[in-house]
Parts: structure tokens; sequence; C-alpha cells
């Protein structure tokens, strides 16, 4: 995904483009999460689209860079996403990881290979992929399938949406 380039480093939001669903193009509320490192640099953002009302979020999208903490999961931990998918919805159910699946996906003119997690909770849906600057892109959803035309959705929100003001 050649279009995506680091940015430089800013305390007040992520040193990295974060690819996502435009809010404006998505119904509902969104609310944005940085997860900083002691120096005051980003290690990762993810963004919670609630579309069900005020009851719970339906999806969250997590943009983690290379060296993010919250990538370090065990083989069967759930990503980052999930837990705090979970967490917003007050379910405290053990979800683990049961199997994955790679699946090539076109956005745009570029090929992902995104991989489907498969969960033991069946009504999240799951899936990764890594980009071209090394930041691992989740999607978590709540009651509702990723399909692929989700993907030509995506695309970097511009970094004044995470400034703090």
């Amino acid at each position: 995904m050649s279009f995506l380039r680091r940015r430089s480093a800013t305390p007040a939001g992520p040193d990295f483009d974060v690819l996502a669903m435009d809010p404006g193009d998505w119904p509902g509320n969104l609310g944005a999460g940085l997860l900083p490192a002691p120096d005051g640099s980003c290690q990762g953002v993810f963004l919670r689209y609630d579309l069900f009302g005020g009851r719970g979020p339906a999806m969250i999208i997590g943009n983690l860079p290379e060296g993010s903490p919250a990538r370090d999961t065990a083989e069967e931990e759930v990503p980052f996403e999930v837990a705090q998918l979970l967490l917003a919805l007050e379910n405290d159910e053990e979800v683990t990881v049961v199997g994955t699946e790679d699946v090539p996906v076109m956005q745009g003119d570029n090929l992902l290979i995104v991989r489907r997690l498969k969960l033991s909770e069946g009504r999240i849906s799951c899936v990764q992929f890594d980009r071209s600057d090394n930041v691992l892109v989740t999607i978590a959803a709540w009651d509702r399938p990723i399909t692929d035309d989700l993907y030509a959705l995506l695309k970097p929100l511009p970094a004044e949406l995470f400034q703090q003001g």
C-alpha cells in the first residue's frame, strides 16, 4: 500500500498513518484511543465504531506499529482489539483464538493477505493484515461478518483527527 507513509513523531498524535473508515462515511458514534509509550510516542491507535445507538460498539479497528507491545500475544490469546471490544461490551467471557486462515483480498490496486481469526465466541469476527509500513491492522466486529467490501472503505485518516485540542 504505497500511499501510506510515516509521519513525523508528535506527542499529541500518532507518528504513522491510521487506516480506518472515515467517520463521515459511517453512521453512529466514533471514539478513538491512543496507546502512549512512556516517551510520549504513539504505540497504536484504535477506533471504536458504535453503530448500535449507544448500546455498545459494533466494530473496533486497530493500527499497531512494529514494536508495539499490544501486538505481542500468545498463540491462543485474542488480539488487543478483540479484548477492547469485549471490555466495551462488558462481556467478561473468556475468548480464545481457535484457528486462522489466510485469504487474498484486493484493496484498490493492492493485494492484501488477510488473516481471518476464528474465535471461540462465534459472534465476534476478526481479521488482520500487515501494511507495507509494518503497521498491523486488526478489525474486530460484534455480531456482524467482515466482508471483502469493507476493505474498499479503509483509507488513511487525517492526522488532525488525533490532535489534542
